[in-house]
């Protein structure tokens, strides 16, 4: 996993290190300006979280949060004033911390990143599965119409053929619709 850290605070960027340290593994990267953060993003590096300690120094940083929060994870770190008045207008998916935020503040925001990337992957995974269940029950019914095999002959056909030809059960499904179905 990557961290992208964007702050023009020296000190405010060894904090958020140590706490991604001991919360988040991965890369950490970091930058002080907006133009700066977004040459990295265009380049190679494509972070799992990108956090922004406003104001930076060629722009406040909202606008550049609202555009990343449509590809990754984002942390705004912004005054107590400030927080209250954009946190509103924000895509729920972006973490507001106020500042002056406390080592504790901040680890309570990442470990709720943490907790919520790790359902998001979570959730990918079930309706993978699930798309996947869907696919092979779909090739059962097939076999079931134009081989008139029973629901565990299907099923057993599909393990058989998935283990004999080193394919997966999805790949064997996509195969038997495509034969029967064109």
């Amino acid at each position: 996993m990557t961290s992208l850290i964007i702050s023009p605070n020296a000190e405010n960027i060894a904090v958020i290190e140590n706490v991604l340290k001991e919360n988040v593994s991965g890369h950490i990267v970091t930058a002080n300006s907006g133009n700066e953060a977004r040459r990295i993003i265009s380049g190679d590096t494509q972070p799992d979280l990108v956090i922004i300690d406003t104001p930076l120094t060629d722009e406040f940083g909202q606008e550049l949060a609202v555009t990343l929060s449509d590809v990754t994870n984002v942390i705004l770190i912004c005054r107590n004033d400030i927080a209250e008045d954009i946190a509103p207008s924000l895509p729920s998916e972006i973490i507001v911390v106020q500042k002056p935020f406390t080592r504790e503040d901040f680890r309570i925001s990442v470990e709720n990143f943490s907790e919520t990337h790790g359902l998001k992957r979570e959730s990918a995974d079930i309706l993978t599965k699930i798309e996947e269940m869907r696919l092979i029950n779909r090739a059962k019914r097939t076999l079931i119409e134009y081989l008139k095999f029973t629901e565990p002959q299907a099923h057993r056909y599909i393990e058989k053929q998935a283990m004999n030809n080193r394919q997966t059960r999805r790949e064997v499904a996509e195969r038997i619709l495509n034969t029967y179905k064109k």
